[in-house]
């Protein structure tokens, strides 16, 4: 499973963050001595930090492996941290969301290396859950009820519902719902949900569709009331301006990952077949909906 992750939106006074604390990766260990300068590889956590690491830290291992380069894992709760550091040169890779890249895209030029291809396909959706006792089974159902999104630039858990609401309903968030908490973390919004502590959620398809396989006793305390289109899947991205040698190892080590013994494996793990280039325009639907909502 893929565990991924704008400005005329923010967090409102009624909005209140669950904060998620993350420590700061150190150097790969993957390799003991280089003259190379680390390349500096940038997560935002949408799962929880422990699950997280570990999953990263295998992908990480094995392109500093492959690359024969030190890689420094810089974690950050949100994708705006990512973006605003990426601009500034600070980041050279990051795996981000789509509603990010979008945004870094317009903004400074961030550019697409690669994208995780799953199940033979390249995109993904928001799902609206809600706990499987409650009797909403549709969206006008939540009005009046307490909701979570992910982060305030995440497709999935925040672009892609405020256009649903407004597109069918006329609605906008802060007065459809009476509350709003951003979980910054799809698990912890799934979880949330399952316990009660929010009337519903927005989560991306591919860690609802993960957990169905791997926590089924907590998804079975939820259920899926409505299901976007279809969005292109979060990519890794690069800085603009990262050397060119450089970014075409990095993307080969991705592409020919399916290739090798040890890479399918890390590859399964993540539950991806395999790491492929994607055309802009891929996520174009988004840039729709962000225009669409101006």
């Amino acid at each position: 499973m893929f565990l991924l992750v704008f400005t005329w939106w923010g967090c409102d006074e009624s909005e209140t963050p669950i904060k998620v604390s993350l420590k700061e990766g150190n150097q790969s260990q993957g390799i003991q001595a280089s003259d190379k300068e680390p390349l500096r590889l940038a997560i935002a956590s949408v799962v929880s930090p422990d699950k997280a690491f570990k999953y990263y830290e295998q992908l990480i291992d094995y392109l500093s492996a492959k690359l024969l380069q030190p890689i420094k894992l810089i974690q950050r709760e949100s994708y705006r941290e990512i973006n605003d550091l990426m601009k500034l040169g600070k980041i050279d890779v990051a795996m981000v969301c789509s509603g990010a890249y979008v945004l870094g895209k317009s903004d400074f030029g961030m550019e697409l290396l690669v994208a995780p291809e799953m199940m033979g396909k390249t995109v993904y959706y928001s799902y609206i859950i809600v706990s499987s006792s409650a009797d909403a089974q549709v969206l006008q159902d939540l009005k009046g009820k307490s909701f979570a999104f992910t982060d305030p630039l995440s497709n999935s858990g925040r672009l892609s519902p405020t256009y649903i609401l407004k597109t069918q309903l006329g609605e906008k968030p802060e007065t459809f719902f009476k509350e709003i908490k951003f979980t910054y973390s799809h698990d912890l919004s799934i979880k949330a949900v399952a316990q009660g502590k929010v009337y519903g959620a927005a989560v991306d398809s591919l860690v609802y569709d993960y957990f169905k396989r791997t926590e089924q006793g907590l998804i079975a305390q939820t259920k899926v009331i409505n299901i976007s289109s279809a969005y292109g899947i979060p990519p890794f991205v690069v800085y603009p301006g990262l050397d060119p040698v450089i970014k075409k190892q990095l993307r080969d080590v991705f592409l020919n990952m399916h290739m090798d013994t040890t890479g399918k494996q890390i590859l399964g793990n993540l539950m991806i077949d395999r790491f492929v280039v994607v055309d802009d325009n891929l996520y174009d639907s988004i840039r729709k909906m962000e225009e669409a909502l101006k």
